[in-house]
């Protein structure tokens, strides 16, 4: 059946590993790659007849994959992440590059193929990143952004690596055509900022006024693929003129709706990637070159992992962005298969060696969800042992606090919190460990004090003694613990209210002597519940009878205990 039966041998493949992955509870795109292993030609069995066709497909799930993130991307959120971006990344590159050559060489490679590993490993994968992001709830999160702007920037970079790479034993002939590239970028460029802002409002408002779900969904496709070619001609990435269709759409008053068609048709495409990956990995080949390879790997691994931690910590982010970007951006991306192709059609190397590095790239994204996935637990082990950052000057008022209200933590819930307190003129204070954080509530005007909740020296720099009530708003039940204990022993009576994921959570910081513990879900769909209620017309006092009973019979066995004492 030709690229028909391709698709559906794959398809069923990836369903059964992804079956398998969640079974295991790893995140799919394990399986999708396990599941292109077992269906590729180096395996035997059933297998996939034409694997380049595939490979093609599969760039359109990078481009669609893109395509989507810059539809959930707003040019004003890469505003915090510019600096990083636009001036760390290139040091990565060229410390990375460096790191590369020099383990070349110590392995006793030529120069040539050591510049060439160097390069092909200074890039991160962006598909394998927002995967593991999105599976993992990370999207939209300050680390995420960071992440996400050095990667944009390193799919960027792969078109002068592209040019200048091949060029190395003749570099007078590679500067021309890097100098033509980027004449090539800046007119596109304009030319994609005039569509945006000049025509493609219009012809999505004259779509939408169609009416046709239909015709919408190609409409939006048409326009991220299309412009994504249009990138393609001009000399640039595929997937990066996809991006910026994304961005340019998200501005408009139809981005949520074309993020929310596009998601079925990215997740299909995406799954071929992840297919074509797996298909690319030979297994003998592996097998008889395991100790180079696991070699590597180990040593790009901790390479990266500790170039990116510092290039973070270089540009003052803290907390655990610098162990995010080390741990999630520490494989090779997959314009490293692209940059390797050119290298062997170039007969700039072997393709011994790219088989070498092929294979180090995959089992390095087959690695990223374990890896990216030990962040959390690493952070929270990493805050128990280290000792307390020194207090920065405090931005709440000198006098004597009193029966205030404290805190614990200045992200959305606690900013919401605290905006109400400010309305009722209740006195209060935000303790926040983030950074970026803090001059944002500064800016706002809130009261704030850089440090952790975790530590007592903190705590009583706020006055919790003397507070009325501490509001921890972190949903990660151990930090929680820790600021409960902490709290309790400043003042053992202190009213606390805590917020809790998970239901068995409730019950533990109960029993520290939380007085109140939010379940977040749980109250969301209750207001829900009564917003539905109150279409129906039904009276507002038996509504809040029904949510009211709702409500005792989830939290009364927390204090049935207390009660009967």
């Amino acid at each position: 059946m030709g690229i028909a039966g391709d698709i559906a041998i794959i398809v069923t493949a990836a369903l059964l590993g992804g079956f398998m992955a969640h079974i295991l509870k790893q995140p799919l795109i394990i399986g999708y790659i396990f599941a292109g292993v077992v269906v590729g030609p180096h395996t035997g069995g059933v297998t996939v007849s034409d694997v380049h066709n595939i490979e093609k497909l599969a760039e359109i799930g990078v481009a669609l994959l893109l395509f989507a993130l810059g539809l959930e991307f707003s040019i004003r959120e890469l505003k915090p992440v510019r600096k990083i971006a636009i001036m760390g990344t290139p040091i990565q590159i060229a410390i990375t590059t460096a790191f590369g050559f020099g383990v070349g060489r110590l392995l006793g490679w030529e120069w040539v193929p050591s510049l060439w590993f160097g390069s092909l490993i200074s890039l991160s994968s962006t598909m394998v990143i927002l995967k593991t992001l999105e599976n993992q709830g990370m999207i939209g999160t300050l680390s995420s952004r960071v992440m996400i702007g050095v990667l944009i920037v390193q799919d960027l970079a792969i078109v002068p690596m592209l040019i200048i790479l091949p060029q190395l034993s003749t570099p007078q002939s590679g500067l021309p055509m890097l100098a033509f590239a980027a004449m090539n970028a800046v007119i596109f460029l304009i030319l994609i900022i005039v569509l945006g802002t000049r025509i493609i409002p219009h012809a999505m408002k004259l779509i939408a006024n169609w009416g046709s779900r239909e015709l919408f969904l190609v409409a939006i496709t048409a326009m991220g693929l299309g412009i994504g070619y249009g990138t393609y001609l001009f000399g640039l990435s595929f997937a990066f003129g996809a991006f910026v269709a994304g961005m340019l759409l998200s501005e408009s008053d139809y981005g949520y709706q074309a993020l929310s068609d596009i998601i079925p048709l990215r997740d299909i495409f995406s799954l071929m990637f992840f297919t074509s990956i797996g298909m690319l990995l030979d297994p003998k080949f592996l097998f008889h070159n395991l100790l180079m390879i696991l070699f590597l790997v180990v040593i790009v691994i901790l390479g990266k992992a500790l170039i990116f931690a510092a290039l973070s910590r270089t540009f003052h982010y803290k907390n655990v962005i610098p162990l995010a970007m080390g741990l999630g951006l520490s494989q090779v991306g997959e314009f490293s298969f692209v940059l390797g192709r050119v290298g062997v059609e170039t007969h700039s190397i072997s393709a011994e060696f790219y088989a070498l590095v092929l294979t180090v790239t995959i089992v390095t994204m087959l690695l990223t969800p374990v890896i990216s996935g030990l962040t959390a637990p690493l952070y929270a082990f990493l805050r128990h042992w280290r000792k307390p950052w020194p207090l920065e000057p405090l931005h709440f008022p000198k006098t004597t606090m009193q029966d205030h209200f404290v805190i614990a933590g200045g992200g959305r819930v606690g900013r919401y919190v605290a905006d109400v307190l400010q309305r009722m003129k209740i006195p209060f204070v935000i303790v926040e460990y983030d950074s970026l954080k803090v001059d944002a509530l500064k800016e706002s005007d809130f009261p704030v004090l850089f440090g952790d909740a975790q530590k007592e020296i903190i705590l009583e720099a706020v006055a919790l003694g003397q507070a009325r009530m501490i509001v921890i708003t972190t949903p990660v039940t151990i930090i929680s613990k820790t600021i409960v204990i902490a709290a309790k022993k400043l003042n053992p009576t202190i009213h606390i209210i805590a917020r809790a994921e998970e239901i068995e959570s409730m019950q533990v910081l109960h029993d520290l002597g939380v007085s109140l513990v939010i379940q977040p879900e749980f109250e969301a769909s209750l207001e829900f519940a009564r917003q539905a209620l109150l279409h129906l017309g039904i009276p507002v006092t038996q509504i809040e009878q029904y949510t009211d009973r709702v409500r005792t019979e989830l939290y009364r066995p927390l204090y049935a205990a207390d009660e009967a004492e």
